[in-house]
């Protein structure tokens, strides 16, 4: 994780309250700063290029990067997306209309019974407002007109309420949450420090390491020291562990088992209702065969005392149990009372609505079939017991209920307003605990990372510094420039420690 000094509240107020002139000079004083502190001033007139390769830990042949000219160039795709939405929604309408086509043909010929009934338009007045409107507009009177300005006046005052009380609520826990975000930054002072303070003792040892090593080339005239392959070798190692390839191992044998168990799991699962389909379907017959009992039962103590009442329950009887022609008619010429003609007509009535495909519905609640608009009222609302009130104020229960209602209503989103604003506080809290373990467990990571990229700035001067020595073509002197510069960029080179 890199941390960005511009995230402190400190320096975001202080840019923010900077004039353009004010942050272009801060910008160029920190440049300057910078410049001056890693650029460093040599004394030309001693100068040669071989110096400058010495300073600059040159060394003689260094490739370019592999994938430096490689060009990714890419189809831009951004109207792709555009283009199959315009072009998806059009075909869909083209398939729609090729199925209404579809659908009116398929209509031609149909037998009448397998018509689809005509539907009353319901125009539901949910809202005890749209009720309200609608009872002044269709009954126009004294009592009407009372009862919907105070329902509107008692809305009104609800809407408000409810607007005082959420801005009250938001404003809270906006104040909650500035509380606890100062808490977070001050927790993070400490977190910020250790990993600042890790950075530099990383440089340190780096610095206290290389130095040792390189000593042993420039002041020991009689041994030479060749250089130690196993430490390079070490310093490129990731940072990975025999613990963490385990682990990664093992988390892929439990995906693979887990895949395997859930596999087997939802075939044994689809086993499973197909086989409680098979028994259903059983189960179903018998009650249908035991239907059909008590069908013949009827028709054998049935007489014309009964009829009526028989006719009633062999429709429903012979509906439920899926009984077929055959066996209505056997039962219904088996009946004791009624002429031939009256036989068939029960027949032929029965056999006619077991093929029918629907039927009409309860005009009590979606009106007579007619294909015109139908008003009616199913109101889930405070108000309509305040609207009942005002219609008839002489009924004290009208008034008990309205009084009752309203205030479980008002209580009841008050204590919910209260649990919302509470839990909301209280999630902020716990995130921010959250994140500040999180950025105590990051500073490890931030520091490996950081060694990992100065190790990768620093092992080619390195590598470059042994290789020097193992061809002995450079002096004492030279080696110690090099070694200098070495140790200069561990100091002062990338990463910076505030990156």
């Amino acid at each position: 994780m890199n941390v960005n000094p511009l995230n402190d509240a400190e320096l975001r107020r202080q840019q923010r309250n900077l004039t353009n002139s004010q942050r272009k000079n801060n910008i160029n004083t920190k440049e300057g700063v910078l410049v001056n502190n890693l650029i460093k001033d040599k004394d030309c007139s001693q100068c040669t290029l071989s110096n400058t390769k010495d300073t600059y830990i040159i060394s003689d042949k260094v490739p370019m990067p592999n994938g430096l000219y490689n060009e990714n160039k890419k189809l831009d795709k951004k109207l792709i997306p555009l283009s199959g939405i315009a072009l998806g929604v059009m075909g869909s309408i083209a398939l729609l209309s090729l199925f209404l086509n579809h659908s009116a043909k398929t209509a031609i010929g149909l037998a009448k019974e397998k018509w689809l009934p005509a539907v009353t338009r319901n125009v539901q007045l949910s809202n005890e407002n749209f009720q309200v409107f609608y009872q002044m507009v269709s009954n126009p009177n004294r009592k009407t007109f009372i009862a919907g300005v105070g329902v509107l006046a008692l809305s009104a005052m609800a809407f408000m309420s409810k607007t005082f009380f959420d801005g009250y609520k938001d404003i809270w826990v906006k104040r909650k949450e500035a509380d606890i975000q100062k808490n977070l930054q001050e927790n993070l002072i400490s977190v910020e420090t250790q990993s600042f303070s890790g950075k530099m003792q990383i440089i340190r040892s780096m610095l206290s390491k290389y130095s040792t090593d390189f000593e042993k080339y420039i002041n020991n005239d009689e041994e030479k020291i060749l250089p130690n392959f196993g430490r390079k070798n070490l310093l490129k190692i990731p940072f990975t562990s025999k613990e963490n390839k385990d682990n990664k191992t093992t988390s892929n044998i439990n995906n693979i088992i887990l895949g395997i168990g859930t596999t087997i799991g939802i075939i044994s699962l689809g086993f499973l209702s197909l086989k409680n389909l098979s028994k259903s379907k059983i189960n179903l017959q018998k009650n249908c065969e035991e239907l059909k009992d008590g069908i013949m039962q009827i028709v054998k103590t049935s007489s014309d005392k009964t009829k009526e009442i028989d006719k009633n329950n062999l429709e429903h009887l012979f509906m439920a149990s899926e009984s077929t022609e055959d066996f209505i008619t056997e039962q219904i010429k088996s009946l004791k009372w009624g002429t031939n003609e009256e036989k068939e007509e029960l027949i032929k009535k029965i056999v006619t609505k077991i093929k029918t495909s629907t039927t009409k519905v309860n005009p009590n609640i979606g009106g007579d079939g007619t294909p015109k608009p139908a008003f009616n009222s199913f109101v889930d609302d405070y108000r309509a017991f305040f609207y009942n009130w005002l219609l008839d104020t002489s009924n004290p229960q009208f008034k008990l209920l309205f009084l009752g209602i309203t205030g479980i209503t008002a209580v009841s989103y008050g204590g919910k307003l209260a649990g919302d604003a509470i839990k909301e506080v209280q999630v902020k809290k716990i995130n921010a605990e959250t994140e500040l373990d999180l950025q105590k467990r990051l500073v490890s990571t931030e520091l490996r990372n950081f060694k990992s990229k100065k190790d990768a700035a620093i092992m080619p001067l390195v590598e470059e510094f042994y290789k020097q020595v193992d061809s002995g073509k450079r002096s004492k002197e030279e080696l110690k420039t090099m070694a200098e510069n070495i140790l200069f960029e561990i100091k002062n080179g990338p990463p910076f420690v505030y990156s």
